[in-house]
């Protein structure tokens, strides 16, 4: 049977790595937001602080977007314009935060 979105198998695959990395990463970012940054689950084998967690989630994504992008799944210049275009706008929303550095 052919896949009615026409993805081959390692499109897929890329995807699926994209989600259960995002996933994991909302994961840890809940946790921060329940317990804060410092904090680490008592009954685990490794203790980690949330956010050595979060910083390990948020490397698997880049991975994955450059994994998408080495696979022309993504262009990486439509980031980078994503990334300006995002910035340019959402400033105006955030009341705590000012922009500063690769974020202007």
């Amino acid at each position: 049977m052919k896949n009615i979105n026409r993805l081959s198998q390692s499109e897929l695959e890329r995807l699926a790595l994209l989600s259960e990395e995002l996933g994991e990463a909302q994961q840890a970012i809940g946790k921060i937001i329940r317990h804060g940054y410092q904090s680490f689950n008592p009954y685990a084998m490794v203790r980690t602080t949330n956010r050595t967690d979060l910083e390990k989630e948020l490397g698997d994504i880049l991975f994955a977007i450059e994994l998408m992008v080495e696979n022309k799944d993504i262009v990486e210049q439509d980031l980078i314009i994503a990334k300006s275009q995002k910035a340019k706008k959402v400033f105006q929303f955030l009341h705590y935060q000012k922009p500063t550095g690769g974020l202007k």
